[in-house]
Parts: structure tokens; C-alpha cells; sequence
């Protein structure tokens, strides 16, 4: 018996070693047949003013991949776009991506960075190298000039045209960074049209109409429409400042939670370009006058669409932003505008610089103009409904006693807060105790018919038959 075990030993020991080893073989084979791994090779992307960016990515050792990816960064943004792309054929040497600069429409100046990933059945990935592109607008020849942070570009005019523009810009920057304490270290491009139907294309189609210019934050660019007789325009004066304000702006409240409202932003731009004049002046008081004065809260995010609302809402803006200053110094505003660069909500901002919430600093500014509270408009908090006698019964007394301590003897009674339902008063009561009386008899006739049901299956044995 002991040779027999040892024999059967030794032969098991063999199996085992065999199947070890085919079993390394197999995984050799399958690691062998899934190492290939592709080849990328320099990415490129070709863009045109009002064309589709290609891009494009050579790749070779391509082998079967069940997703293919385009990632799009836009800007200095952190996370990129992701489109799934249909998985190229076998054999394929290069993936493409065409992207539509209309939908949604793409600014000039605005930089792109790209990549490709791939993912295998296996779930391995490979990420492409980036290709950086700008999307500009080639459909003129810009002349450049710079200084410091500022590049101006323009196409028809002078060379002393771009002189003053760069001049009036850099200003415009100073007395921003001034204000708000900051210091810009990044380009500023501020690009000069002097077609309006150009100066329209280039801004898209939703740019409401009569606006001579545009700043936006996230690619650093401020758009203009000054033709070359206009330079001297005291127009041009208002309009570069206002727009590069907003640069500087953003620049002293980035954060990635929350932006300030939309009136503390513009009315600091007029604030700064033009000041509080005596036409906004005039519109604030005939505003109050007439009781279409709008309130701050609905001033947060869009202006109005309507010419006169859309005008009104940047007067008040700056009223707001002179009002603050002359109550509460302007300290008190370089404060607000840096509190808001630690993400903080709108209250926490102005009652960490000014002491008291944003609603307290509306009713502070309407008092200071003798304006009573606008008068809200759209959906309306519902009236409150009908109160059943006993809830406002004291302890103790009956629903007829009146109401308890505490609660305002003086109020509408019950019907008069609104019609009377179904169930309401003491036709309520008795049907409440007729369906409480009702749930007890059906409680009891419940336990009944579980205890007889118990006790018939205790006298039937395993088999269906009596325990005899």
C-alpha cells in the first residue's frame, strides 16, 4: 500500500507540474498576442475663420480597440469635452475629428487643446500626445501692437490708431488693478473691427443688438467696433475701459464655486469708464417715480431683452456700486470684490465686507434713494389653506373655545382663509371616528380568522390526513 501512494503520488506530482507549465504557455500565448500596443504619431489641427477644425492623429499598430475618444479643451479649462468616435476600420492608419464652430459658436482667439484615447477590450487605455491650436479669425490681415500685458489688433487705420487704442488700454488696466488690488500677468488681446457685419460674425449670432463691444473672461479677449474716424470718439473712451473692467475683474474674483452678480460686475465697469452721470442718474430717479424701479435680486444673472429695462438695469448697477461707496468707503469695496475670490456666497461676501447680508445693502440703497420695495413679479407664494378647528384648539378645550395661547386670536377664521373641503368642521370629526371604529372591527375580525386558521392547521398532520 505505501508503493502504491508513493506511485500515485509521484504520478500526481507529474499532472500538476504538467498542467503548470501549459498553463504558463497558454499565458505567455495570450500575453504575446495582446502586447502590441499603438503608435502615435504627431497630431495636427488645421482652422479656419467659420470652418470646422480638423483634427487629425496618425497611429499605427492599431489593433482592435472597442472605444476611440476625441478629449477637448477649451481655453484654461481643467476638464475636457469627451465625443465618442465610431472605431476605425482594420487597418487604419489615422483618426479624425471634425468640430463644428457654430454649434455652439466659437470665438475667435479662442485656444483648443486636444488628445486621443483608446480603450482595448481589456480594458487598457492609451492616451495620444496634445495638439494646440488657436481658432482665429483669418479673414483679414491684422496690424499688432503691444505694451506690458495688453496686445492691441487692428485692421483698418494707422499705426497711430493702434497707439491710442494701446494707450486708452493700458490705462483702463492700471485703474482696474488699482481698485481691485490685483495684478494681471497673463495677454490681454483686444482685437478692433471696423465692419459691424465682421464685428457680428465674429461674436456669433446670439450678440444682442447695439453692442459696440464685448470682453470675455475666458480666453482674455476684448472685441470692439471702432471705425478708424471714430478713435477720437469719446465713445471709444467709455467702451475699451468698460470692456477690459470685466478682465480685471474676473481676474480678482476667480474661484470655481460662485460668480458675483451680474449688476456688482457692470456697474463697476461704468463705474470705473464713466461714472455715475447724470443720464443714469435720471434714469434711476424717473425710475423711482414711476415704481418700475428693478430690484438688485433679479439684476443677478441676464440684463432684460427690452431696450428700456436693458439700459435701466445698467443705470441701476452703477447707482448700486456709487451708493456703496459713499455709505461704506472704498475699502469697503476692494473687500467685497476680494471676498468673493475665496468662492463665498453672495451673503457671506457683503457681510464680511460691509456687515450686513445683500438683501440688508437693497433696502439700505432704497431707502437712500426714497424708493419704496419693487414690486415682485412671477410665480407667487399660495395662499394658505383651510385649519381645522381643532388644531387650534388649546389643551383641554373644546375645538369651540377659541383658539390657544400664542396664536393670533385676530386672524381669519378657517373659511375665511379659503373654500371649504370635503371632510372640513365636525362632518370631518364623525367621519374621522367612523373610519377609527371601522379599523378596529377589521384589526379584530383579522386576529379571528388567524387564530382559527392556527388552530386548523395544528389538527392536520404532514400527510393531509387526521393525527388518528
Amino acid at each position: 500500500m505505501t508503493a502504491m501512494r508513493e506511485s500515485w503520488g509521484s504520478r500526481a506530482g507529474r499532472w500538476r507540474a504538467a498542467t503548470l507549465v501549459a498553463i504558463g504557455i497558454l499565458a505567455a500565448g495570450a500575453g504575446s498576442a495582446t502586447a502590441a500596443e499603438p503608435t502615435f504619431g504627431t497630431p495636427s489641427a488645421e482652422a479656419s475663420f467659420g470652418r470646422p477644425i480638423e483634427f487629425r492623429q496618425p497611429v499605427s499598430d492599431l489593433g482592435p480597440v472597442t472605444r476611440v475618444e476625441f478629449l477637448l479643451w477649451v481655453a484654461d479649462g481643467t476638464v475636457p469635452t469627451v465625443r465618442l468616435v465610431p472605431p476605425p476600420g482594420p487597418g487604419a492608419t489615422t483618426l479624425g475629428f471634425s468640430l463644428d464652430v457654430e454649434a455652439p459658436h466659437l470665438l475667435p482667439n479662442t485656444p483648443l487643446t486636444a488628445r486621443w484615447r483608446l480603450t482595448a477590450a481589456d480594458g487598457r487605455t492609451w492616451l495620444g500626445p496634445p495638439v494646440h491650436v488657436v481658432y482665429a479669425d483669418d479673414r483679414f490681415r491684422w496690424q499688432t501692437r503691444a505694451s506690458g500685458v495688453v496686445r492691441v489688433h487692428w485692421v483698418e487705420g494707422d499705426p497711430a490708431f493702434g497707439a491710442r487704442a494701446l494707450r486708452i488700454a493700458e490705462d483702463a488696466v492700471a485703474a482696474a488693478e488699482a481698485l481691485f488690488g490685483v495684478h494681471e500677468e497673463r495677454p490681454i488681446d483686444f482685437f478692433i473691427y471696423a465692419d459691424q457685419a465682421a464685428f457680428y460674425d465674429a461674436l456669433g449670432p446670439g450678440t444682442r443688438e447695439n453692442v459696440g463691444g464685448q470682453a470675455n473672461a475666458a480666453i482674455r479677449t476684448l472685441f470692439a467696433q471702432i471705425g478708424p474716424g471714430l478713435l477720437d470718439s469719446p465713445w471709444v473712451g467709455v467702451v475699451i475701459p468698460h470692456e477690459l473692467t470685466h478682465l480685471v475683474f474676473d481676474t480678482a474674483v476667480r474661484n470655481p464655486y460662485h460668480f458675483p452678480p451680474r449688476w456688482l460686475n457692470e456697474g463697476l465697469a461704468v463705474y470705473l469708464s464713466e461714472g455715475y452721470g447724470s443720464s443714469d442718474r435720471s434714469a434711476v430717479a424717473a425710475a423711482v417715480r414711476d415704481g418700475t424701479l428693478q430690484p438688485l435680486s433679479g439684476l443677478t444673472a441676464q440684463f432684460p431683452t427690452r431696450q428700456e429695462a436693458f439700459f435701466l438695469a445698467y443705470s441701476e448697477s452703477v447707482a448700486a456700486v456709487d451708493f456703496l461707496v459713499r455709505r461704506f468707503g472704498r475699502d469697503a469695496l476692494v473687500r467685497l470684490v476680494r471676498a468673493y475670490a475665496g468662492g463665498v456666497t453672495d451673503d457671506e461676501a457683503f457681510r464680511a465686507a460691509l456687515g450686513v447680508d445683500l438683501a440688508g445693502f437693497e433696502a439700505a440703497w432704497l431707502a437712500d434713494l426714497g424708493a419704496p420695495p419693487p414690486t415682485r413679479y412671477g410665480p407667487q407664494p399660495a395662499p394658505p389653506g383651510p385649519i381645522p378647528d381643532d388644531w387650534r384648539a388649546g389643551p383641554g378645550s373644546s375645538p369651540q373655545a377659541g383658539p390657544s395661547a400664542g396664536i393670533d386670536a385676530s386672524g381669519p377664521s378657517p373659511t375665511a382663509r379659503g373654500p371649504a373641503l370635503p371632510g372640513d368642521g365636525a362632518g370631518a370629526d364623525v367621519g374621522r371616528g367612523v373610519a377609527v371604529v371601522g379599523l378596529v372591527l377589521l384589526g379584530l375580525a383579522a386576529v379571528g380568522v388567524g387564530l382559527a386558521l392556527r388552530r386548523r392547521r395544528r389538527s392536520i398532520g404532514p400527510g393531509g390526513g387526521g393525527e388518528g
